[in-house]
């Protein structure tokens, strides 16, 4: 289901791809962040994502103009997931509510990996 606002002057409708693609953009700007996390079924391995893929380690629903997203992230080497977890889901929260308009219900943080950085 997409999110819709109706106005005075008409129906603003947004898409999950375009809130998914918000959301992974912001994600990245996150502390402690290296991307977002592709599962492949086929070889069962967890692979980061390039920055074009970004909407394939986040899944959004919307259910009356309430935000639930999911997201599939691959975290730096050292940092407290805890601490890095609980600052991507205040930040995106924040930005995404001030974006759309729409409440943000639920964010879920599934860490698939950790990666050294270079």
């Amino acid at each position: 289901m997409k999110g819709q606002v109706n106005t005075q002057l008409g129906r603003i409708v947004v898409d999950n791809e375009a809130i998914a693609q918000y959301a992974g953009t912001e994600a990245m700007e996150c502390f402690g962040i290296v991307g977002m996390a592709g599962f492949s079924m086929k070889d069962g391995l967890v692979k980061l994502l390039r920055r074009d893929s970004l909407t394939r380690g986040v899944n959004v629903s919307v259910a009356d103009n309430r935000i639930s997203i999911d997201f599939h992230v691959i975290v730096a080497y050292g940092v407290s997931i805890k601490t890095v977890a609980a600052n991507l889901m205040d930040s995106v929260k924040y930005k995404l509510e001030s974006f759309t308009g729409f409440e943000v219900e639920r964010i879920n943080v599934f860490v698939e990996g950790v990666r050294v950085i270079d």
